[in-house]
């Protein structure tokens, strides 16, 4: 046993956990909303910023122990005579900062599914996660899939595998598809913009992330091979 831990001792995984500790993690939560510093680590908006009316808003739900996102949606387009198209509300996490500035990213490389709690009104949202990337013209990729929620007074609890999500590049889905880089995570949002115009409300207990073993999926969508003669 001694020979043992000295062995796996020397092995440090992500965010300075042994090995054998991050091996056998199965559950963790990410983003908790116990308190008004919980809910620093989020930023909102809406199209307010190209002109548009909608509104947002973000506080902690009842008992402090929830975030609670609510506004009005408005697909009204700006009087600026060249946007065609409005209605957007978000809410994104701040990108996690070290030292000298330096981005933090968070390591799911060992983990298959994003769980979250959430308590919605019916309306579909899109979870948006951001990841790094290694050329600037990939700033803008994003990988999305949808949160469906039921309305009423229960809450859902919500597995969807990081398989799942498809990538998209300034709201575009984009031909050349292939899997989310789950070691360099840097933040996670949701987007409203289902044309709805009125008020709608989504409340969030966590955001977490589990290892579902019975999912053995890579990836949902086809990868094209590029024809090098192109």
């Amino acid at each position: 046993m001694l020979l043992k831990k000295e062995f796996s001792d020397r092995w440090v995984g992500p965010e300075g956990k042994t090995i054998i500790e991050h091996m056998l993690e199965q559950n963790r939560v990410i983003w908790e909303f116990r308190g008004t510093e919980s809910l620093k680590q989020w930023v909102v908006s809406s199209d307010q910023e190209i002109g548009g009316q909608s509104e947002v808003y973000l506080k902690l739900g009842k008992n402090s122990n929830t975030c609670f996102l609510y506004g009005t949606l408005s697909s009204t387009p700006p009087r600026d005579g060249e946007t065609r198209y409005s209605g957007y509300c978000t809410m994104r996490s701040k990108q996690q900062l070290a030292s000298f500035d330096r981005k933090k990213h968070y390591d799911w490389s060992s983990f298959n599914t994003l769980h979250l709690r959430v308590r919605g009104d019916g309306r579909p949202w899109m979870i948006n996660i951001a990841a790094e990337t290694y050329f600037s013209h990939q700033k803008d990729d994003i990988y999305s899939y949808f949160l469906y929620t039921r309305g009423g007074p229960y809450w859902q609890d919500i597995k969807i595998p990081f398989s799942k999500f498809f990538l998209t590049h300034r709201g575009r889905i984009q031909d050349d598809q292939h899997p989310l880089w789950l070691d360099k995570i840097n933040t996670i949002g949701f987007t409203l913009g289902d044309k709805a115009d009125g008020p709608f409300q989504l409340e969030i207990d966590f955001i977490g992330v589990s290892k579902d073993y019975a999912h053995t999926e890579e990836f949902a969508y086809e990868v094209y091979k590029r024809n090098p003669e192109v």
